[in-house]
């Protein structure tokens, strides 16, 4: 969906033409609208199930908090995928449970997969990074390290190479008990030199504190038989299931955001008709159109309409000595707002209009 479209959900009595006549109707939202600011298609609405007015009051609200949660739905799981690539009670209650269950199975599916993403890079980076943090396993041969040994221990070091100078200067003396010439260049990158320096181990913990403090990364490696091939197949294996899951969460992110977006239009329509049914009463002669718009062009979409439609709200519109259309917000807002019908941004129009983006 463009970022550049935005709809308004519109219902406006079949009064507006002079037969009450639908299709008759419609025209005129048309011609309200004119294509300058947007395309006008009919929307149909069935007619629900309608209540007493107190249900219906209550009702109205609820689809409000509603329809917020839907919205917010679409949004995360639109998130989602792109990170991916990246009316009765009973109706409520319905799209209320659909919505949440939506959410919560792409919420499960998206966390699952950047964790197997976040391993992955953490292994890859293990294969391609410098010396400092990638994996040793292939490049510290077991010659090189002193093992079994009850007093001393081989420590590994990264030294930026910059200052190896210093580092081989220095190593020595940096601490007690440090073997003596023990350092010994096992490889180098463009970046860094690592070097294998042995000390007694009961200044092992010293020795590495002050390596850190010196801007030298001690690196934290045990020999372990077997562990190149080892780390080839995990990483393998965690390549294949991010795979795997990345085509699970991307299909379930497509079917879920649609699915959504069809729970959020519904509950839209819901509360069209309940708005419709307490603004323009009994029988219900309505007539409803999904005006296609822009976001710059949305705002004289809806002066156009307020314009030939004010009369629809009473003393709460008027004119001034221009003929232009005036809101009396401070005579209606607080009455509009307790009978819930203030609409998108809490502003009155005369008529119901839901305005929406789908992203």
């Amino acid at each position: 969906m463009s970022k550049n479209t935005r709809f308004l959900l519109v219902s406006l009595p079949a009064s507006i033409s002079p037969t009450n006549d639908h299709d008759e109707a419609l025209t005129a939202l048309r011609s309200a609208v004119t294509t300058d600011y947007g395309t006008v298609f009919p929307f149909s609405i069935p007619e629900f199930k309608i209540g007493t007015l107190d249900a219906l009051v209550q009702q109205a609200d609820d689809l409000g908090k509603l329809e917020s949660g839907c919205e917010a739905v679409v949004g995360k799981v639109g998130d989602a995928l792109r990170t991916i690539l990246e009316g009765d009670e009973g109706k409520i209650a319905q799209q209320k449970t659909e919505i949440t269950s939506i959410d919560n199975q792409v919420k499960d599916k998206y966390n699952s997969y950047n964790q197997i993403k976040t391993n992955l890079t953490t292994l890859q980076r293990k294969q391609t990074g410098n010396l400092s943090n990638k994996s040793l396993s292939n490049i510290v041969p077991p010659s090189l390290l002193v093992q079994d040994s009850d007093y001393l221990e081989t420590h590994l070091i990264a030294v930026p190479r910059t200052i190896t100078k210093d580092f081989l200067r220095a190593y020595e003396t940096l601490t007690p008990m440090v073997v003596p010439r023990s350092a010994v260049q096992v490889s180098a990158d463009d970046k860094f030199t690592l070097y294998a320096v042995t000390t007694f181990k009961k200044y092992s913990h010293e020795f590495i504190h002050k390596c850190r403090e010196s801007k030298w990364t001690p690196r934290d490696f045990k020999y372990k038989e077997g562990g190149k091939e080892e780390e080839s197949k995990e990483l393998e294996r965690v390549g294949k299931e991010e795979k795997k899951v990345w085509g699970e969460a991307l299909r379930l992110g497509r079917t879920a955001w649609s699915e959504s977006v069809m729970a959020w239009v519904h509950v839209l329509a819901l509360r069209v008709f309940v708005e419709t049914v307490l603004r323009y009463g009994l029988p219900l002669n309505f007539v409803c159109g999904l005006v296609r718009t822009t976001p710059k062009l949305a705002k004289k979409a809806r002066s156009s309409l307020d314009k030939s439609y004010s009369y629809l709200g009473g003393n709460a519109f008027g004119r001034d000595k221009k003929g232009r259309v005036t809101k009396d917000d401070s005579a209606m807002s607080a009455d509009m707002q307790a009978a819930g019908h203030m609409g998108d941004g809490g502003e009155y129009s005369p008529y119901v209009c839901y305005e929406f983006e789908i992203l």
